[in-house]
């Protein structure tokens, strides 16, 4: 991923992201930042011990360790895009987002995904 690509696809939502009552950005917008933000953070931390899956745009594996390749991996992270584009960019805290329900966690190296973000601090 170009990082000026996936910093501009992230700033075309950005006024959405902070604020909740401002319009919801075009669907190609949304999944150009959620596809953008995903792929960077698997070729930053890459590997295969970790599932983040942003339906209904995008699923990466990521994180050094044991790789999965068959059926529900072990460790998963999921979320709606709103909430990742919130946790990309530095806009919600990673135990914030799984203490409110927003960020569904499973597995034991789940947790290790904080120590990579924000992925495009805003």
């Amino acid at each position: 991923m170009d990082p000026a690509e996936v910093r501009a696809a992230v700033v075309a939502v950005s006024e959405w992201l902070r604020e909740e009552n401002s319009q919801a950005p075009a669907r190609t917008e949304l999944a150009a930042a959620v596809r953008g933000t995903a792929r960077t953070l698997a070729a930053g931390a890459p590997g295969g011990s970790v599932e983040v899956r942003v339906p209904p745009f995008v699923a990466v594996q990521c994180i050094e360790g044991p790789r999965h390749t068959r059926g529900t991996p072990p460790n998963v992270v999921e979320t709606d895009p709103r909430t990742w584009l919130l946790l990309a960019t530095g806009l919600l805290d990673y135990d914030e987002a799984v203490n409110s329900g927003a960020l569904t966690v499973s597995g034991i190296r789940a947790s290790e995904l904080a120590h990579w973000l924000p992925i495009v601090p805003l």
